[in-house]
């Protein structure tokens, strides 16, 4: 279904939104940077799977919702969480293993959770998010329709990397979906890699989004690089979902500028490519149509950066002093508790 006759008319762009949109790109970028430096010297542990590059996916979705709606995320899932709410200190605290994390340091990288932002976690196994996804659309829909719940209108977006649209999951979630009329958005991060299996070698139909018709719902493919196209889409999205005309499928192209994960010495991938994505920097681009269109000066971007700079160095510190989780609750958490 993607036609530029059929792409959402293009909202007009204050300059308190265009920063909104380009402080939490940075806070992504910046904060991303500072895992790999931290990964590096031995303050973290595990799998760890980066962002960069793809932060105007995450950016022009999640902030396009409510506070109240849902996010579900994948292994990927540190700039989808901050995106969402959650502070860098509890998402530092979290990856370093510390009682402060958004999940009490139980979850780490891939595992992040936190109820008060309605961040419904990364999942560790590919497309393992989203039948969760569905679940959650489907309790705002049951307590509106059939609770009579009127304030039940939450939508809830579900990020998926290219890989996943291949699992069986997908396809059922999608048949659901559609079946019931969910409010539900399905992001597909199509960065062209799952891991080291590029996409074009993994389908019979590239398109992901084609796959959208087969359910009857909109499916489209957005350019995953420029933060004010995602943004677009989603804001269409989120209308269709909330007025109760049910899912729809954006396939986001994008690109990761590390490896796979932190782990990953990147030598798969052709370096013709990469350098051809690394031109299309989100951040570069956001910036370069807010210069344009003199919504802010030079000099407020580089005070933007500078902030968050601080912001996550500050988390850093927050980390390193936080406590250790007790021995005693080693069984806490595994069930719901009383509060």
């Amino acid at each position: 279904m993607l036609a530029e006759s059929a792409a959402p008319s293009s909202p007009t762009l204050t300059t308190d939104e265009a920063l909104i949109l380009y402080e939490d790109m940075v806070l992504g970028r910046t904060f991303e940077d500072k895992c790999a430096e931290m990964y590096y010297r031995g303050r973290m542990f595990g799998f760890v799977h980066l962002y960069n590059g793809q932060e105007a996916v995450a950016t022009g979705v999640i902030k396009a919702l409510r506070p109240d709606d849902y996010v579900c995320s994948t292994y990927r899932d540190h700039v989808h969480a901050l995106s969402s709410g959650v502070s860098a200190n509890e998402v530092m605290a979290e990856l370093f293993g510390k009682e402060t994390g958004c999940s009490k340091g139980r979850g780490g990288s891939m595992h992040m959770f936190s109820a008060k932002h309605n961040f419904l976690g990364g999942y560790a196994f590919v497309a393992e998010g989203i039948p969760v996804a569905a679940g959650a659309a489907f309790q705002a829909k049951y307590r509106r329709e059939a609770l009579g719940d009127r304030t039940a209108d939450q939508v809830t977006a579900c990020f998926f990397g290219d890989g996943a649209s291949n699992n069986g999951q997908f396809f059922e979630t999608l048949n659901m979906a559609a079946l019931w009329k969910l409010p539900l958005i399905f992001v597909v991060e199509n960065n062209r890699w799952a891991i080291g299996m590029e996409h074009t070698r993994a389908t019979s139909d590239i398109s992901i989004y084609k796959k959208a018709s087969v359910f009857g719902m909109p499916g489209y493919e957005v350019d995953g690089m420029d933060v004010l196209a995602v943004r677009r889409y989603a804001q269409e999205a989120i209308r269709r979902a909330r007025a109760g005309e049910g899912p729809t499928l954006l396939e986001c192209m994008t690109y990761r500028f590390r490896g796979h994960s932190l782990a990953d010495p990147d030598e798969l991938r052709p370096r013709e490519e990469k350098d051809e994505w690394f031109g299309r920097d989100p951040i570069k681009i956001l910036a370069a149509e807010i210069l344009s269109r003199n919504l802010a000066t030079e000099e407020q971007l580089k005070e933007i950066s500078r902030r968050i700079q601080a912001v996550v160095d500050e988390s850093v510190r927050f980390a390193e002093t936080s406590p250790e989780p007790s021995p005693q609750d080693l069984y806490r958490y595994q069930f719901a508790e009383d509060e």
